[in-house]
């Protein structure tokens, strides 16, 4: 199945660690020119490396979202280095903690990151053919998890503003979706951390998983992330895309 994505445009953060490295990986198979950020300049610079021969195009920028301009005016200078924009993924994240400060980091990093980038590059994608954007999400946005954080309310919150922007958007020809992945276990990442110190929670949510009786992996939930992305998904919009095994309950209308 040709997905369409040879010569795309692709901006992408968070993109040396899970979920969003191994969507890159695909993107770059699929011939994309992808512009990608992420807080450790080193490892971004391997990652372009690897991609070596593959023909596309690759831009990296390190940056730390401190400053709201700056955030909307570095996607513009990956926008304008890259040639343009057909595809985003908002996939950077505060990855959830409790306290007062980091239900303003969340807020910051995960919402008011979404609204930023989408004011930075719908001009961008509004001249594109095939305009897209995923909005990284969570099933800790529709089941009660573990207990009340930021992380969980602010994901919900993206789902709703994904939504309502495809509804806007889509008389501009750009398409919103979002990826809702639920746990996912990986070298480094938080579900690892948690494995390493309570062993018998992680065994527990691996147990209400029918699929396998296991966390999910990046491998499992990219390659929904990138044809949602692509033209070969060019007639869905206002989706939210739950891959995680079977572990949310409810029924999907």
């Amino acid at each position: 199945m040709d997905l369409g994505l040879k010569g795309k445009k692709v901006i992408i953060g968070g993109a040396t660690r899970g979920l969003s490295k191994e969507a890159v990986k695909l993107f770059a198979a699929e011939g994309c020119d992808i512009g990608m950020f992420s807080r450790n300049g080193e490892a971004l610079d391997e990652l372009a490396s690897g991609f070596a021969g593959k023909g596309g195009k690759y831009v990296t920028r390190e940056f730390v979202l401190d400053d709201r301009e700056e955030y909307k005016a570095m996607l513009a200078g990956l926008a304008d280095e890259l040639g343009g924009c057909d595809i985003f993924i908002h996939s950077i994240s505060s990855s959830g903690a409790n306290g007062a400060q980091d239900w303003e980091e969340s807020f910051r990093i995960d919402m008011l990151g979404a609204v930023d980038a989408v004011e930075a590059l719908e001009p961008y994608l509004e001249k594109s053919d095939a305009g897209s954007i995923v909005m990284m999400s969570s099933t800790a946005a529709v089941e009660t998890f573990l207990v009340p954080q930021a992380f969980n309310a602010i994901k919900g919150a993206l789902i709703t503003y994904a939504s309502q922007l495809s509804q806007a958007l889509a008389p501009k020809g750009i398409r919103v979706n979002c990826v809702s992945p639920g746990p996912i276990c990986y070298p480094g990442g938080n579900w690892d951390g948690v494995k390493a110190v309570m062993p018998e929670l992680v065994e527990g949510i691996e147990g209400q998983i029918p699929l396998g009786n296991r966390m999910g992996s990046p491998e499992d939930v990219a390659p929904g992330i990138v044809f949602l992305s692509s033209p070969a998904a060019k007639y869905i919009i206002g989706a939210n895309l739950v891959i995680d095994g079977g572990y949310t309950k409810r029924i999907q209308f």
